[in-house]
């Protein structure tokens, strides 16, 4: 069975989703791919995940990084899998390109070259927004390019970090930030 759960988050809605015991989603409401992994048939229910994940979220948007992860599951391609545990990875306040993601991925693979827009697919893909942190990949030479949620949410979460923005930028407007 799919439970979920709405938290409201100081930049909109977000809903999640647990298969009792792991969070299985977690999205800002109405963003790509919103509640692609939730079956038709699912429980809206206050559930002990729901409860560690708001923890985590009311400590992420306080401004400070959780010192904790609840725990997560998903159903996915090797290859997504790989990506997304290089998110979990990447340092609060900190970013890391799509193409840094690639050349990890190739090392790993013991290959010469991986695809950065395959990279980009995986973590466009991640069912767990913010807590497996895909806002903190950026383009080549520190583009804000395809967040799900939203490039404007994209900026306010690394703003939340306290990243360091000079050097970002907004490719469709291409304006500096």
């Amino acid at each position: 069975m799919t439970y979920t759960y709405h938290y409201n988050s100081p930049l909109g809605g977000i809903t999640m989703a647990s298969d009792g015991t792991a969070l299985t989603g977690l999205w800002f409401d109405g963003q790509k791919y919103f509640a692609d992994t939730v079956s038709e048939e699912h429980i809206e229910k206050s559930l002990p995940i729901f409860e560690d994940a708001s923890k985590w979220l009311d400590i992420y948007f306080g401004g400070k990084e959780p010192d904790f992860m609840p725990p997560v599951a998903f159903e996915t391609t090797p290859f997504r899998k790989a990506v997304w545990d290089i998110l979990v990875t990447i340092p609060y306040g900190k970013t890391m390109t799509y193409g840094e993601i690639a050349d990890t991925i190739a090392g790993q693979k013991g290959i010469d070259k991986m695809s950065a827009q395959a990279v980009g697919g995986a973590v466009g893909h991640n069912p767990v927004s913010i807590i497996i942190p895909c806002h903190r990949v950026v383009g080549t030479g520190g583009s804000l390019t395809g967040y799900a949620g939203g490039i404007d949410k994209k900026i306010q979460l690394l703003k939340l970090e306290k990243t360091d923005m000079s050097g970002l930028f907004v490719t469709k407007k291409g304006t500096a930030l």
